[in-house]
């Protein structure tokens, strides 16, 4: 049983979750099953906190509204806002749920992956990532997909923060030209993946169908000075033949493991050749960070930072780590992380399982202001190493 401290504690937290109706414990109940949701107990940097009971379970909110009821039938509607890579929606700053219209297509387009080779990527939207979704807990998302895909081939949608079959795949299928509609409860905050899960699976993951979807706690997150939306991906290429630069999916390297390219952002040199991130001294930098894999886990790092919060598996249930130097992401998962920079210079953005830089997974972020002599001296001006591709 919840004990009697706890459930009163909960119960004067009530009025600050206007979405929430009563608080139960993580079981069915009445035949209904039971979500776990963020309390507001607030940490140090006003993030959601979970509260065990004695069973070690979670104590959790139930809203207590009738399963015959269609999801966001009553709530007030707002088109998303959503944005390309590495640029990110702001903020949300409403206080209640709304039916969140989300509008995608699926298309194809050829782009030049590495500097040698053409690829011909499927999409959400017109790039790799797809487009950047911020919502809030308790919203609905009602999500228009529709496949621009003249090939024929279908296309759907897996939301790592949807509850239910196939994480609303199964409700997104869509052939050439056709449009499905489907509305999804978010009940978790956190930084989610999603991706085209159509079969195979493998092949749509690996030709650049995958993005990030935020959803907020109902409180929201901490003020930042700068907010980036990175993804790695990788790509096995068959070389093309003479006279063309086209290369094509080789699946074989694919079931191997074995990538051709890692990069940052859909394509070599999405973070570089002046497409720097970019900060000033003394301003807190968060980067929304995602690895759509398809195989290979991130350790990502940015070389002369320490990031100041990780939250890790982009779970906002949880309160950060501190003081980190590496956020390991599994493929399908992601990672939000903080820094903030003292010194100016450029800052740069690996997978520290550094052979995977020449294969182009490098970028930078690049941050201006005052010298920090107190920090970082030397007699000597800085003098990067000739071909050197970290320290641009």
């Amino acid at each position: 049983m919840i004990s009697s401290f706890v459930t009163r504690s909960l119960r004067r937290m009530a009025p600050t979750l206007a979405y929430t109706k009563r608080v139960t414990t993580a079981t069915k109940q009445h035949g209904r099953t039971i979500f776990v949701a963020a309390t507001a107990l607030g940490s140090a940097v006003g993030f959601a906190k979970l509260v065990m009971c004695e069973e070690d379970s979670y104590e959790v909110y139930d809203e207590g509204a009738p399963h015959n009821v269609i999801a966001g039938a009553t709530l007030p509607v707002e088109h998303a806002v959503t944005t390309s890579a590495p640029h990110v929606p702001p903020p949300i700053k409403r206080k209640h749920a709304v039916l969140l219209k989300v509008d995608m297509d699926c298309t194809v387009g050829v782009v030049p992956v590495t500097h040698r080779y053409k690829y011909q990527q499927w999409r959400f939207g017109d790039d790799v990532p797809g487009p950047f979704i911020r919502a809030r807990v308790g919203d609905v998302m009602e999500l228009n997909l529709t496949n621009r895909d003249e090939s024929g081939m279908p296309h759907n949608v897996d939301f790592h923060c949807v509850m239910g079959p196939g994480g609303g795949a199964v409700l997104t299928n869509v052939g050439e030209q056709e449009t499905k509609t489907a509305r999804f409860k978010l009940l978790y905050p956190g930084l989610y993946v999603y991706h085209c899960a159509a079969a195979p699976v493998p092949v749509h993951i690996a030709n650049g169908m995958y993005g990030l979807i935020l959803v907020e706690p109902a409180e929201g997150m901490p003020h930042v000075d700068k907010e980036y939306y990175v993804m790695q991906s990788e790509f096995y290429l068959d070389p093309p033949g003479k006279g063309s630069d086209l290369a094509e999916l080789d699946y074989a390297k694919g079931l191997d493991e074995k990538p051709d390219v890692v990069v940052f952002n859909g394509r070599e040199g999405a973070l570089t050749e002046g497409k720097m991130l970019k900060a000033k001294t003394g301003q807190t930098v968060r980067i929304f960070f995602g690895n759509a894999g398809p195989n290979l886990i991130s350790s990502f790092h940015m070389i002369g930072a320490i990031f100041d919060r990780v939250y890790r598996d982009g779970s906002l249930m949880s309160p950060p780590a501190r003081g980190l130097q590496c956020a390991m992401t599994a493929p399908g998962s992601a990672s939000i992380v903080e820094i903030k920079p003292l010194v100016p210079g450029n800052y740069t953005l690996v997978d520290h399982s550094i052979f995977r830089l020449d294969k182009g997974c490098v970028g930078f972020l690049s941050v201006t202001g005052h010298k920090r002599p107190d920090l970082f001296y030397s007699t000597e001006g800085p003098q990067p190493c000739v071909g050197c591709k970290l320290h641009a």
